[in-house]
């Protein structure tokens, strides 16, 4: 049950929203938590331990010098996180942001998740800056394939053009954004929004952060849905302390 302080915060992010045309979400593993998907450490979540059952930690074995070097490590725990998300699909909050895309005149998704959920369910403006775990790569060659179940993999699987190793288009651990979204997330940025979302997400990078605080200087509205405190829940003007299906739900409901 939703209490009388969260839906008072629900109606203000409604009041705020009325009369807007752009709209910037920035989103995190909280945003596919309905979904069934893991929200703690190593890529699209599993690991809370510090270490994995091979005695190193989880962003040892899934970063790229250990790709580069033993890629049937960092491959054996890709194939358990795949396992563990696969079937799972996108939820009420995804659907609720595609389908504000086709209402107001100019939406945005940067997202950390690496699960392509925000695409499945519609939205075209998406900003993977983290990449898509299902989007693989040769790492010699062009070939290049989407692959939705890992299960039929080879573990490390090879090219079937050149026989080199395989790899998802994700950034690693020690690895650097991709150019062309980052691009594009400052060409977007620089134009301005209306308004501002963090949706499931703790916020803890320098470039999912920035975008909330330059908002907030600006004196744009900044809102946050998350249960929980986060790097930037002392500085949003409304912060819904509810998970993301049930807030996006609620406020296009009201919408």
């Amino acid at each position: 049950m939703i209490s009388n302080t969260e839906t008072e915060k629900i109606y203000n992010v409604v009041r705020l929203l009325k009369g807007r045309k752009s709209i910037f979400f920035i989103t995190g593993a909280g945003i596919s938590a309905d979904s069934g998907l893991p929200t703690y450490r190593g890529i699209g979540g599993l690991y809370n331990d510090r270490t994995t059952e091979d005695g190193i930690p989880i962003e040892m074995a899934l970063s790229g010098q250990m790709l580069n070097q033993r890629p049937e490590v960092t491959w054996k725990y890709l194939a358990q996180i795949e396992k563990n998300c696969r079937n799972a699909s996108f939820n009420r909050a995804h659907q609720v942001i595609a389908e504000m895309e086709r209402r107001f005149e100019r939406v945005w998704v940067l997202t950390q998740n690496i699960d392509g959920f925000h695409r499945d369910a519609g939205s075209r403006n998406v900003i993977e800056i983290h990449g898509n775990m299902h989007k693989l790569i040769c790492m010699k060659c062009p070939w290049r394939a989407k692959v939705n179940d890992y299960s039929r993999l080879t573990v490390p699987p090879a090219c079937p053009k050149c026989g080199f190793t395989v790899r998802p288009e994700v950034v690693f651990f020690g690895e650097t954004l991709p150019a062309i979204e980052c691009q594009i997330l400052s060409d977007e940025l620089a134009k301005g929004f209306d308004i501002y979302f963090s949706v499931g997400t703790t916020s803890v990078f320098s470039y999912i952060q920035q975008p909330i605080l330059d908002a907030h200087y600006s004196k744009r509205p900044t809102i946050e849905i998350n249960p929980d405190e986060t790097g930037i829940s002392h500085i949003v003007d409304i912060k819904i302390n509810l998970g993301a299906a049930e807030s996006l739900d609620r406020i296009w409901k009201e919408l």
